[in-house]
């Protein structure tokens, strides 16, 4: 059973003091199949969803980071009021402690095909959106933004753009011994150094593989990573970006002043909703917030 709440309250609905309409935000409650349990995702749709109602409209999915949950993104960030900008629906999934990815060891750890297998078709079911390649982005925060960076890489059909924030893109790089204290789970769910899930899990390996007509068939990527950032994050995200630089995979990397915080995905947050309605069709600018 599918519940769906919905906040209707003058910070979400209504045209506020300023005079800019806000998007209304709604918690779907999904029962997963795969993983068995209900996996709630929250969506923003855009300020004229209600009245525009045969348009249809593309989708961002915004991936949330380690130890967070679906709810980070509308509750810690600013999001919902970027995104009434423009004429797209942003859906927050819930991915717990996941990476993004099928455990090679708990059945029902299947985050990767979650995503793909139910959310979207979920989405696509519920929503009115554009139901093609070109009308779908997906982003996200350290671990989300590592799955984000993948989905684009291994679903590269799914998805016209990809992008991270401090992606945690070194995460299958550890050995048993070398793996930082807060990622010792996810040696249960990649599985040892050298085993299968690990290097089809690995960005880095991945991109290795890729062939000149895979790499044509890619998304466009953007990632960004704070210069305070930790040992952990920083430096990975500079060896993915040389790497896409050499097999020339289409791509912006940024580093920019901020460390691994709140305060610099909501200020990042808003250039990736910009770049997502660059790459994505009728996402046009609704209103200037302020004005």
């Amino acid at each position: 059973m599918r519940i769906i709440t919905r906040f209707v309250g003058l910070a979400c609905l209504v045209v506020c003091l300023t005079g800019i309409a806000k998007g209304r935000v709604e918690t779907v409650r999904f029962q997963s199949k795969l993983i068995n349990a209900t996996l709630p995702y929250n969506v923003v749709l855009p300020v004229d969803y209600d009245t525009s109602r045969t348009t249809r409209y593309p989708v961002l999915y915004l991936l949330h980071g380690l130890t967070g949950h679906y709810s980070d993104w509308v509750s810690r960030s600013n999001v919902a009021d970027y995104a009434s900008e423009y004429r797209m629906i942003v859906v927050t999934p819930e991915g717990n402690d996941g990476w993004y990815t099928d455990s090679t060891t708990i059945a029902t750890d299947k985050y990767e095909s979650y995503i793909l297998q139910e959310l979207l078709p979920d989405v696509r079911q519920r929503y009115r959106t554009i139901e093609a390649r070109y009308g779908r982005a997906i982003a996200g925060l350290s671990m989300g933004g590592y799955g984000a960076i993948k989905f684009g890489l291994k679903s590269p059909q799914m998805f016209v753009f990809a992008a991270s924030m401090s992606g945690a893109f070194g995460v299958t790089r550890f050995t048993e011994k070398e793996i930082p204290r807060q990622w010792q789970d996810s040696l249960k769910l990649f599985g040892p150094v050298e085993s299968e899930t690990r290097r089809a899990n690995d960005l880095f390996e991945i991109i290795e593989k890729l062939t000149a007509a895979r790499v044509s068939s890619l998304p466009y990527f953007y990632f960004d990573c704070g210069t305070e950032d930790s040992p952990l994050i920083f430096p990975y995200n500079r060896q993915l970006a040389a790497l896409m630089y050499e097999k020339k995979i289409p791509y912006e990397y940024r580093e920019l002043p901020g460390d691994h915080s709140w305060g610099y995905w909501d200020r990042q947050v808003q250039e990736i909703l910009r770049m997502a309605a660059q790459r994505m069709p009728r996402v046009k600018v609704t209103r200037a917030r302020g004005v």
